[in-house]
């Protein structure tokens, strides 16, 4: 990151010439592509749709329409809590609704599909012990299969994917799906139709509970938790100028997922044969302190999103294009849920909405420039979108910026300049007020329009007045 602008100098040097000067090369266009630059989304698209319809066929035509529904019914219980889970780990930048929508179709669907025919390739034609295919076969299908939707995404929208995060979100969204589907034949196939076939309604009903008690209440995190470790791997590939390492740390991530996955499997089938001790000791001993050391993980990392705002974004402060008060309201959710709460005060919805988008943008900002200070992109043409996606987010905090400044009555008539603020005081005279060590609440700011970055880009109209996001 470039140095604060010094004493006396353009509030402006602190950033790059093409932020500064006004007057450079414009951004490249975006590309079309045409057909090419659609054609892995149709073929994805393709995928989903048609291994949707082939694992819904096979469930409701395997189990019957009643252990179908059945199963059906106590396997979704679950999906609300764990989608809403991780979406709330996604809160700092959310990501686009239809890519999570995908990677839990990617899960239940194609990924389902896939560990289907395989194990039952393995199990039936190359006949292989169950418990051969269940702790090594199911494993490695299953895991590649849940992480092939997000490694997809990294491969081909890498800037959705942008740490850690969002690489959690993704695989912890695929994972779900898969276990929703796998939870269907379970408790509807081997439940309730197995028992009910043999003992009648009742006996179904009673092996389902069980089966939703184990499966469900007390296992419920297991999918999810296994590909939350390649997870983790893509997110720190997302993060890394090093091609080792962007190649590497998916890979050990998913042989970490498929070590786990396969000792699960291990630990049921040895609880079955021989004592549920097993179960029980590896649950309590080795899974649940998995778990919550990869809870401990995903609440860091989101956090780490909060305080990278903190240490990128200064040095647009000290160039004018954001005000200490704007950098600290992005510290913490806390503090963004006060900001968007003072907006609503004095802006009305309209506020809210514009405060929701400055801080979508601003959180974007940082994590583009992170990256460019990073050195993630290797090429030109990386490098000239992620000029032009900071142009971008800049544009948009100015812009979101213009709806709620200048209307709260509580604050002077004051701008800041990149190194103070220019307060002026009741006998009309304006004054440097420099910033306090940790501006989190209201402080006066009246920001003059910035040079236009791209000639394309036009100046937004300058309305008067001044803002304040609260933060704390």
């Amino acid at each position: 990151m470039a140095d604060l602008a010094p004493s006396g100098a353009s509030p402006y040097a602190a950033l790059p010439s093409y932020l500064a000067d006004g007057e450079p090369t414009p951004p490249p266009p975006r590309p079309t592509g045409g057909w090419r630059r659609w054609l892995p989304l149709a073929l994805v698209i393709v995928v989903v749709a048609g291994s949707a319809i082939g694992m819904l066929g096979y469930l409701g035509w395997g189990l019957g329409p009643k252990a179908f529904f059945i199963g059906l019914g106590a396997a979704v219980l679950p999906v609300p809590v764990l989608v809403s889970i991780f979406l709330w780990l996604d809160r700092y930048e959310p990501e686009p609704p239809w890519l999570l929508a995908g990677a839990f179709a990617w899960g239940a669907f194609p990924a389902t599909l896939l560990a289907l025919g395989v194990n039952k390739f393995f199990f039936d034609v190359v006949g292989l012990p169950e418990t051969v295919v269940a702790t090594v076969v199911a494993p490695v299908i299953e895991e590649s299969g849940k992480a092939l939707g997000p490694l997809l995404i990294f491969w081909f929208m890498r800037r959705e994917l942008s740490g850690v995060t969002d690489g959690l979100v993704y695989c912890g969204l695929s994972g779900v799906g898969f276990a929703m589907v796998e939870n269907i034949l379970y408790l509807g196939g081997h439940g309730f139709a197995d028992a009910n076939a043999q003992y009648g309604p009742y006996s179904g009903a009673q092996l389902v509970f069980a089966m939703f008690l184990m499966r469900i209440l007390l296992s419920g995190f297991a999918h999810p938790l296994f590909t939350s470790m390649t997870g983790v791997g893509i997110g720190i590939a997302a993060r890394t100028p090093r091609r080792v390492v962007r190649w590497c740390a998916p890979i050990c991530g998913l042989l970490l997922a498929m070590i786990m996955h396969g000792s699960w499997n291990l630990m049921a089938i040895l609880s079955a044969e021989y004592s549920p001790l097993f179960f029980l000791y590896g649950y309590i001993a080795v899974m649940m302190p998995v778990f919550l050391a990869m809870v401990g993980v995903a609440l860091w990392v989101r956090a780490r999103e909060g305080r990278l705002a903190l240490q990128v974004l200064p040095a647009y402060a000290a160039a004018g294009w954001l005000t200490p008060p704007e950098v600290a309201s992005l510290g913490t959710l806390g503090r963004r849920h006060a900001a968007r709460v003072w907006a609503r005060r004095v802006a009305g919805d309209a506020g809210r909405k514009a405060m929701r988008d400055f801080q979508f943008a601003a959180t974007r900002l940082a994590l583009v420039r992170d990256g460019m200070n990073r050195g993630l992109d290797t090429t030109l043409a990386q490098r000239d979108r992620s000029a032009a996606e900071e142009s971008q987010q800049l544009s948009r905090l100015f812009a979101a910026r213009q709806v709620y400044t200048g209307r709260d009555p509580q604050m002077p008539p004051a701008y800041w300049d990149g190194t103070a603020y220019q307060v002026v005081f009741p006998d009309g005279v304006a004054r440097p007020v420099p910033a306090p060590p940790e501006p989190v609440v209201p402080l006066p700011m009246l920001l003059p329009p910035p040079p236009p970055v791209y000639p394309h880009y036009p100046p937004q109209p300058y309305v008067g007045g001044f803002s304040g996001p609260a933060a704390g």
